[in-house]
């Protein structure tokens, strides 16, 4: 699971403080014939067969014509590969992922200073970043500021501060203000992500169209390892195997590529005849897979699902607010199941919670890999923020919502401010040391700080 977890400032402002889910950006797909990335934004199963133990690897998708793989990225092994700044491509490519987070993070923010602001409610602070401040501007009694650590930001109320001019029963107050006003602010932030992750597929449909892969029988080779037994026996990149000892594989189906990991697996050190289409031509070539430490076969190849990917481009914009429309429904049931098989299944996947740092690594990846995938980093990652961010948790805004609930809920009646604050508080503690353990964590397990250690 990927966390984005920012600092809080006080209770009297909303900050971003989300999270996300590592199988929306990088989960499996569910298999139709001809599919949008709706189910899954830019993943991939690839299976390597090869001198290690076998891995089954979440991969990002390219459009290179022989690996439909692309770059080998295994985000569950953690060794984070996103910051490489000794070459220019992942340096820029870091420089996007950081700026696709920091939009969002101003999305959000501007949501509740809009609804504030829209409302008349006074609103003293807006800062991107959280820490010292680098560069500040007033404006309309606002302060407007960008911090040393990007990593969040907040929306100030002068509320309780000491050092305000404002009356405390001033009405335009938002502790003063009614509860649906209140309500508004609070879940304005969620709403803008929401409409930000729709305009960011809009603009995707318009401007490059949304990838479809389309699923052909057999399984593709993509990568073939020298001096490995699947050279020894003629295999190349690009084959397809159709069948394995005289089995086809089924016309259309994500249990291939398993079926056949399952045949090699078994057979160490006896021959295994694979009917292979090259081209347009159809011939057996018989391999031996070799027998790994633990007893079972290798043959030295890379493997995935035989499919191809296009684009959709709409004729006009009646099918594009419809393209649009049906991904946006789509990586929003998936970012939903996501985090429902996370909680169901939380002790399994704690150990996979990280930081913003492992975020913009993981955005790096998918930046160098192609436009696709950074347009559909960007809506998961706000449709996470948007939904993990309505729980009614401590320091997220479902936690101010739900105590505004429960003060309607009263009468109006509000709860003690010692209370609230002792709520908010414990909260907040456990989000900032969660986020240091994080941050530090993820920043040691990136391939370069490994190096140096």
């Amino acid at each position: 699971m990927v966390i984005n977890l920012s600092f809080s400032p006080p209770s009297s402002s909303y900050s971003l403080l989300k999270l996300t889910n590592s199988k929306s950006p990088i989960s499996e797909f569910s298999l139709k014939h001809k599919t949008h990335f709706s189910k899954s934004p830019f993943s991939s199963e690839c299976y390597s067969i090869s001198s290690s133990p076998l891995g089954f690897k979440n991969q990002f998708l390219s459009e290179r014509s022989r690996n439909p793989c692309g770059k080998r990225f295994d985000f569950r092994s953690w060794a984070i590969s996103g910051f490489d700044f000794g070459n220019f491509e992942s340096a820029q490519s870091v420089l996007e992922a950081a700026a696709v987070l920091t939009a969002i993070i101003i999305v959000h923010e501007s949501g509740h200073f809009l609804a504030a602001y829209l409302q008349g409610i006074h609103v003293s602070k807006f800062a991107v970043g959280f820490g010292p401040i680098l560069a500040k501007f007033n404006a309309n009694n606002v302060e407007y500021s960008v911090r040393a650590f990007p990593l969040g930001g907040f929306v100030g109320f002068p509320d309780n501060d000491p050092d305000s001019d404002i009356p405390v029963d001033d009405e335009n107050l938002l502790k003063n203000r009614p509860v649906l006003d209140r309500a508004i602010v609070i879940s304005a932030g969620v709403v803008a992500n929401i409409i930000f992750a729709y305009v960011i597929i809009f603009i995707q449909v318009l401007s490059v169209g949304l990838p479809v892969k389309e699923v052909f029988p057999g399984v593709l080779v993509p990568e073939v390892q020298s001096f490995s037994a699947a050279s020894r026996g003629g295999l190349l990149p690009g084959d397809v195997i159709i069948a394995v000892n005289g089995n086809e594989f089924p016309k259309v189906g994500p249990n291939a590529v398993s079926e056949l990991v399952d045949v090699i697996k078994k057979n160490p050190k006896r021959n295994v005849l694979f009917k292979v289409a090259r081209g347009k031509e159809d011939f057996d070539v018989g391999v031996t897979p070799d027998e790994n430490f633990d007893g079972t076969g290798k043959i030295g190849v890379q493997l995935s699902l035989n499919l191809k990917l296009s684009k959709i481009i709409p004729k006009n914009l009646f099918e594009a607010f419809s393209y649009a429309g049906k991904e946006f429904w789509g990586l929003t049931y998936t970012v939903l199941d996501s985090l429902k098989q996370t909680f169901l299944n939380f002790s399994q996947t704690a150990s996979k919670v990280s930081g913003p740092v492992a975020i913009i690594a993981v955005g790096a990846e998918v930046a160098r890999s192609n436009i696709d995938g950074l347009y559909q980093f960007a809506a998961v990652l706000n449709l996470n923020l948007a939904v993990i961010n309505l729980l009614p948790l401590p320091a997220l805004d479902g936690g101010s919502l739900a105590l505004v609930l429960i003060e309607a809920a009263r009468g109006g009646r509000k709860l003690p401010r010692e209370l609230e604050q002792r709520i908010m508080s414990s909260g907040i503690m456990l989000v900032i040391l969660l986020g240091l353990f994080l941050i530090i964590r993820d920043t040691l397990n990136l391939d370069f700080v490994k190096d140096l250690l």
